[in-house]
């Protein structure tokens, strides 16, 4: 039997490596939606996705690649979703930043700041009547703090005590703009002012430990059925948008990307980025074929599944 560690690693780097092939991919104009990277976080998504039943219910960001695949979705629908083609997640509509997978309980993404932790919290009330045994999952950068969505959704959760598990992922930006110049609060001591409980992980990138308190934090809410925080501290290594590197920039510093690549298992451990690549390497390459080969939506799919 794979050891946790193993698994864990396997799922990261199967995300990475992914995210890495969109990057070949992306000069060619075949993907065709903006791609919002997630190299650098793969551990917050497979720490909490590990913890999540199907019937669990997960709300993202744009930076979605990663919560797709962590919570079970398929890889060749996404690259086909990439690519704008009709065998993609969402027919070739949705495009990168609004992926979605309902059938693993991946509720969907958006290109909207903060717009999906409402529906977390709605999806959370509608457990609560129907007593479904369940968790509704929003994940959100530290930028969507600062929108008002963020504050009424972490006030009606906590109101109607609603099973709602909130996670930031803090890379500490919000596209070019650093915390220290948006924030006069830390996330998680915030939180506490809606009556609460919140957790804080500096590690990001340590995949174990997330995984851990993340069991423990979706355990009590099942049991409890209150909500929670955790705002865990990460660093994405790509630009806010794009596939290119921004360490040039001054607004962030590469002495902070070089301690990061210092503590990441999917750089430092190369004994099983070795036994794992080929394996990965082959679902991947199988995945863009597929996308290649397959069709763009006919016009005729124009006017379906709007309302």
């Amino acid at each position: 039997m794979i050891s946790l560690y193993k698994n864990l690693f396997y799922q990261s780097l199967r995300i990475r490596m992914v995210e890495e092939k969109i990057i070949e991919i992306y000069p060619s104009d075949k993907i065709q939606s903006p791609v919002h990277l997630s190299i650098g976080q793969e551990a917050v998504a497979v720490g909490i996705c590990n913890n999540l039943l199907k019937t669990d219910l997960l709300y993202s960001s744009y930076r979605s690649h990663a919560y797709y695949l962590a919570k079970g979705a398929n890889l060749n629908k996404m690259f086909a979703e990439l690519y704008g083609k009709v065998t993609g997640c969402g027919k070739g509509k949705a495009g990168s930043m609004h992926l979605a997978e309902k059938s693993v309980g991946f509720m969907g993404s958006s290109a909207v700041v903060a717009s999906t932790i409402s529906h977390a919290v709605g999806s959370a009330l509608a457990s609560k009547r129907l007593n479904k045994n369940q968790v509704c999952v929003a994940t959100f950068g530290d930028g969507a703090s600062e929108e008002g969505s963020y504050h009424e959704s972490l006030n009606f959760a906590s109101v109607f005590k609603l099973p709602v598990l909130f996670v930031c992922e803090n890379n500490g930006l919000a596209i070019h703009s650093t915390i220290d110049q948006r924030h006069s609060y830390k996330i998680h001591e915030h939180a506490k002012s809606y009556n609460l409980k919140s957790t804080y992980i500096e590690e990001g990138y340590d995949f174990m430990k997330i995984n851990s308190l993340i069991s423990e934090t979706i355990n009590e809410i099942k049991l409890t059925g209150l909500p929670q925080v955790v705002e865990i501290k990460t660093y994405r290594y790509k630009e806010h948008v794009g596939i290119g590197d921004d360490h040039h920039v001054p607004y962030r510093s590469s002495k902070d990307f070089d301690n990061w690549k210092s503590v990441d298992p999917l750089i430092q451990d190369k004994t099983l980025i070795n036994e794992f690549s080929e394996k990965i390497n082959a679902e991947i390459e199988a995945a863009v074929n597929f996308a290649e080969q397959s069709e763009f939506p006919a016009d005729s799919e124009l006017f379906t599944d709007i309302y």
